[in-house]
């Protein structure tokens, strides 16, 4: 594929496919997985994962090292901003200051369908504290923008609900998202198999971010490889420029011109 990278947080990266850590089997899946993506950011949930908080336990970055990877620390799990600032502050702290961070503020524990008041809430402190934000959020254009107004380098709208593996089922607010911001958008949450990154990626999508739809497939090493094609494909889609869609108005793909037409008698 051609080179075709994108920025954020001041940071150019080749891969458009972001990926979790979280629901392996084990950290030889987990590595497997991720290095058949080859996703250069990785998220990390901070209160499901030790990297560094428990000594005596197996640590995460023995097998994805900062030095080979962009540690995305988020917020799973987190129902207030306060929650969401501490465990981001936490984080920081066991890094050695990185500031690049992946912000979720949770709803419920059923739907886990984004709080919207609570995430600008989150935003606008963790902005003002140095931290680059990557926001979770839903497919509302307003809130969206407004996230990229506070500060936040990237915006990632839900394409369904967490976990959900629906796909994407509003293309169309999507669209609206992608007109209306400067920053990244990258659809976070919903996608499920292979055709769903690449209808987003040739939505126009910069980025997937994605965990579950690698980690509970039968095979998600091979799933891993799927999504990292889809992506570039989807990429390379929206970059060539589809064909317009018509209506009942079929067209030959052959040219019609010096055809063979039957004898006449």
């Amino acid at each position: 594929m051609t080179q075709d990278s994108f920025i954020i947080g001041g940071k150019t990266y080749s891969s458009r496919l972001l990926v979790g850590t979280g629901k392996y089997k084990d950290f030889a899946e987990t590595r497997a997985a991720i290095e058949a993506s080859a996703a250069e950011i990785i998220t990390i949930a901070i209160r499901r994962s030790n990297i560094g908080q428990n000594p005596n336990e197996p640590n995460l970055l023995d097998i994805l090292p900062p030095s080979k990877y962009t540690l995305l620390p988020n917020t799973a799990g987190c129902y207030t901003a306060d929650d969401a600032i501490r465990t981001l502050r936490l984080a920081r702290e066991l890094l050695d200051g990185h500031s690049l961070v992946k912000l979720e503020v949770l709803g419920d524990p059923q739907s886990l369908y984004p709080n919207v008041v609570e995430t600008i809430s989150a935003a606008k402190t963790l902005v003002k504290e140095g931290f680059q934000v990557m926001v979770y959020t839903s497919d509302d254009p307003i809130i969206a923008k407004q996230l990229e107004d506070i500060g936040c380098v990237a915006v990632m709208p839900l394409a369904s609900l967490i976990g959900s593996g629906m796909g994407i089922l509003n293309p169309w607010n999507l669209q609206l998202i992608m007109e209306r911001l400067q920053v990244p958008v990258i659809v976070d949450a919903g996608v499920g198999t292979a055709s769903d990154a690449a209808i987003a990626m040739e939505l126009g999508c910069h980025g997937v971010l994605m965990n579950t739809a690698i980690a509970a497939a039968q095979n998600p090493v091979l799933m891993a490889s799927a999504m990292k094609q889809a992506v570039e494909a989807g990429r390379m889609a929206y970059l060539a420029g589809r064909m317009p869609k018509k209506f009942y108005s079929a067209s030959p793909s052959s040219p019609t011109s010096g055809m063979i037409t039957p004898a006449t008698k």
